[in-house]
C-alpha cells in the first residue's frame, strides 16, 4: 500500500487516478478548493480517504496543510501535483491579471506544493513526485500562448529540480498529456478577450472549437477529436510509480507524441542549421 497526496482532485485526470488508488486499496490524501467536494468517496472509503481543502496561491495554506496530511498519516509516498487549468485565446487578449493567475496556479501552486514536500521526503528517506505537465510544455501554438507559457515553465522547473533532489532518493517525472477526454471540450477554463480584429482567422477558430462553440458542431463530435482516455492514463502514472525509475518525462496519447515529436524535430533542425553561426561568436580563449 502506497499513500499518494493529490492536488486539484476534483475532476479531470486526478479523479480517475484517485479512483484507481481507492479501489486497489492504497491511501490517498486529496486536496480540492471546496470543503465538501470528495463527499461520496468519502463515505465509501472512510478513513483510506484523507481530505482536506488548500489553496495553491498561499504559500503558508499549502505548508499548513502538507504538514497536517503528514502528522496524521505518517508516510506519504508519492505527491501528485495536479492541479491547474487552461487559459485560451489571443495573446493580445489575454490580461496581464489572467496571466499572473494562470501561473500563480500552474506553476507557483505546483512549486509551493513540492517546497513543502520536499523536507519531509527526505526525513523519511524517499518520495515520488508526479507533475502533471502538458504537451503544450514542448511546443506553442495560436489560442494556447500564454498556457503554454505556464506550462514550458513546470517543465523548466522541475527538470532542475528533479536533478537536484535525486540524491536524496526522490524520484520526479514529469507526465505530458495530450487532449484528455474529461471535461476539456465546452467552456472549461479561462477565455482572453475575445478582440474583433483577429474573427474568422485560426486563433478564433481554435478558440471556438477549445470553448465547443462551432455553429452545427455537437460537444459530443468534438469529444470524439480528442485521444486521451482518463482510465488509461491514470493507469500508465500509477504504473511508472509502482515500476519507480523511469525517464523524466512520461507523454501520454498520440496527439502529444506526434506534436511533440513534431515540434522537437523542428526545433532541432533549425538549432543545427545556425551551428557555424554560433560557434562564430564564442569568445577567442574560450576554454568550455
Amino acid at each position: 500500500m502506497k499513500t499518494w497526496f493529490i492536488t486539484g482532485a476534483t475532476g479531470g485526470l486526478a479523479t480517475s487516478v484517485m479512483r484507481k488508488l481507492l479501489e486497489n486499496g492504497d491511501r490517498v490524501a486529496a486536496t480540492t478548493r471546496h470543503a465538501g467536494a470528495l463527499a461520496d468517496l468519502k463515505a465509501q472509503y472512510g478513513d483510506q480517504l484523507w481530505e482536506s481543502t488548500m489553496n495553491l496561491k498561499d504559500e503558508q495554506d499549502v505548508l499548513l496543510v502538507v504538514d497536517q496530511a503528514f502528522a496524521e498519516l505518517g508516510t506519504i509516498d508519492v505527491l501528485l501535483n495536479n492541479a491547474g487549468y487552461g487559459l485560451y485565446g489571443t495573446v493580445e487578449g489575454i490580461s496581464a491579471k489572467q496571466t499572473e493567475d494562470v501561473f500563480a496556479v500552474n506553476l507557483f501552486g505546483s512549486l509551493n506544493t513540492a517546497r513543502a514536500f520536499l523536507p519531509h521526503f527526505r526525513k523519511q528517506g524517499h518520495g515520488q513526485i508526479v507533475q502533471i505537465a502538458s504537451m503544450a510544455g514542448q511546443y506553442s501554438t495560436q489560442a494556447m500562448g500564454m498556457y503554454s507559457a505556464s506550462k514550458w515553465a513546470v517543465e523548466a522547473a522541475f527538470e532542475a529540480m528533479a536533478q537536484e533532489v535525486a540524491s536524496f532518493n526522490i524520484q520526479t517525472t514529469i507526465v505530458e498529456p495530450g487532449g484528455i477526454r474529461t471535461n476539456f471540450v465546452g467552456g472549461n477554463g479561462a477565455f482572453g478577450e475575445d478582440i474583433k480584429a483577429y474573427e474568422g482567422t485560426q486563433v478564433d477558430q481554435i478558440t471556438r472549437q477549445i470553448k465547443g462553440d462551432i455553429p452545427g458542431v455537437d460537444v459530443a463530435d468534438l469529444i470524439k477529436m480528442i485521444a486521451g482516455d482518463p482510465d488509461k492514463m491514470a493507469q500508465q502514472i500509477i504504473e511508472r510509480v509502482e515500476a519507480g525509475h523511469g525517464p523524466l518525462r512520461m507523454t501520454l496519447g498520440s496527439d502529444a507524441y506526434n506534436k511533440i515529436h513534431a515540434a522537437l524535430a523542428e526545433r532541432l533542425e533549425a538549432l543545427e542549421a545556425q551551428k557555424d553561426l554560433a560557434y562564430k561568436t564564442d569568445a577567442a580563449d574560450y576554454q568550455g
